[in-house]
């Protein structure tokens, strides 16, 4: 495995599990579990490059590992030269039926296999000398001329958003408006519009004058700027955009109009794309198991509730990974001893091999996960921080440092996330020996 990542991937990867955070790549590498769930996922990746779109609800308890699930299909999305961004709903900042504040967050969210968030402007960029290298090729202007390339472009680019602009006049004269500052190296201009383009509020109102468009983006209008980014994605060489809506579990806390309207702007959502409307799309929504089948959640809008309807047996192996909703299998004491000899192969170290055995992976795991009530669910992220963080990193720096005999677990409330210190059987520090 080290040979297949490398040496500063892997660093990245054990800082991060030090910090007892889900890292940003490789995660592959630490995928255990979800073999079963790669070639369905590949075919409706390849069905949203060739212009079609998906939807998705991945539903898991608490520490099941919806997060990583989700930022491990990202990452395999942007391998295939998709774009992807990741989108926390909440109550406050990006209620689900204020789709403008969803759109927002897309774009400040967006990144790519070469850019980190966000990609929106580098993507717009790319875009541009899209059209440039199309106009070059078609063999009318010569790439010394600039007056006629400039001309050129320009009918290149009416033609390319003849249909954005049919369904979202305001996105293309922006679009306009930006290569046309971008061409006079105007930034000021360029820098509005690529923010009114993102649905960035209090833009200058110079530069909307500038672009030839006026106003703030409002629920449809963010609808309608979606498709031209799809537009722009595609025509940018991108193969799509994988969208995950993540915390939508929260909805059953807000406000029952405000909830009612989030589920009803979910159902319209699940139809545009059913209706192929939003083509190089793929949206992944996350939730617990009582969001979708609780009264407070998806069952509270009957519609909505049969398009997710899925039918688990109790047996997950016979779970179907084609289906609307797909269940996360959750964690076991012995996936987080394989989870625990990955960890320690990326790691790296020939002291940590000799000294740090499946035995103990295993004394550890059982131990975390007796701390946390007996929820193996929610030990996974736990268990990776005390094992890097306590035990990996001693061993490799101490050659006397033996963790059985020198090494007590504690869990302190501090370092603890709400879910994990329900789960644990004490809120006071708790003490056990391995």
């Amino acid at each position: 495995m080290t040979a297949e990542i490398s040496a500063r991937r892997r660093r990245d990867i054990v800082d991060a599990l030090r910090r007892g955070v889900v890292p940003s790549s490789g995660l592959d590498a630490l995928a255990v579990g979800l073999d079963r769930f790669t070639a369905a996922l590949d075919d409706d990746l390849d069905r949203v490059a060739g212009g079609g779109s998906v939807f998705k609800a991945v539903r898991g308890e608490y520490g099941a590992g919806k997060t990583f699930f989700t930022r491990w299909l990202a990452e395999r999305a942007k391998r295939r030269g998709f774009a992807a961004a990741e989108v926390q709903i909440s109550e406050l900042e990006t209620p689900l039926h204020r789709m403008e504040t969803v759109y927002r967050r897309l774009v400040e969210h967006l990144n790519t296999e070469q850019f980190s968030p966000s990609a929106f402007r580098p993507v717009l960029d790319g875009w541009i000398f899209a059209l440039e290298e199309d106009a070059l090729a078609d063999g009318v202007v010569a790439e010394d001329d600039a007056e006629a390339l400039d001309r050129a472009v320009s009918d290149l680019l009416e033609r390319r958003l003849g249909e954005i602009s049919r369904s979202t006049p305001g996105f293309a004269a922006a679009l306009r408006g930006y290569r046309a500052a971008t061409a006079t190296g105007d930034h000021y201009t360029a820098d509005g519009l690529v923010a009114w383009l993102g649905a960035q509020p209090h833009v200058a109102a110079a530069a909307r004058r500038a672009g030839g468009v006026k106003g703030d983006l409002d629920h449809y209008a963010a609808l309608s700027f979606l498709r031209g980014l799809l537009t722009v994605l595609r025509d940018s060489g991108h193969q799509g955009l994988l969208l995950v809506l993540d915390e939508v579990e929260t909805l059953q806390r807000v406000r029952s109009d405000a909830r009612d309207k989030a589920l009803n702007s979910l159902r319209q959502l699940i139809d545009e794309i059913h209706a192929e409307r939003f083509p190089g799309l793929m949206v992944v929504i996350t939730g617990t198991p009582a969001f979708f089948d609780g009264p407070q959640g998806v069952q509270r809008l009957a519609p909505l509730a049969q398009r997710l309807a899925t039918d688990f047996g109790p047996e997950r192996r016979w779970d179907n990974p084609r289906a609307t909703q797909l269940r996360l299998p959750g964690f076991t004491t012995g996936a987080l001893v394989e989870l625990g000899n990955r960890v320690r192969t990326i790691y790296a170290s020939p002291a940590v091999a000799a000294r740090v055995d499946d035995d103990y992976l295993a004394t550890l795991a059982r131990a975390v996960t007796g701390a946390l009530g007996g929820r193996v669910g929610v030990a996974p992220r736990i268990y990776l921080k005390k094992l890097v963080a306590e035990v990996f990193d001693r061993v490799d720096q101490f050659s006397d440092w033996d963790p059985r005999r020198h090494y007590e677990l504690t869990l302190g409330a501090a370092e603890l996330t709400e879910v994990e210190r329900n789960a644990a059987a004490s809120a006071d520090d708790i003490e056990l020996p391995i």
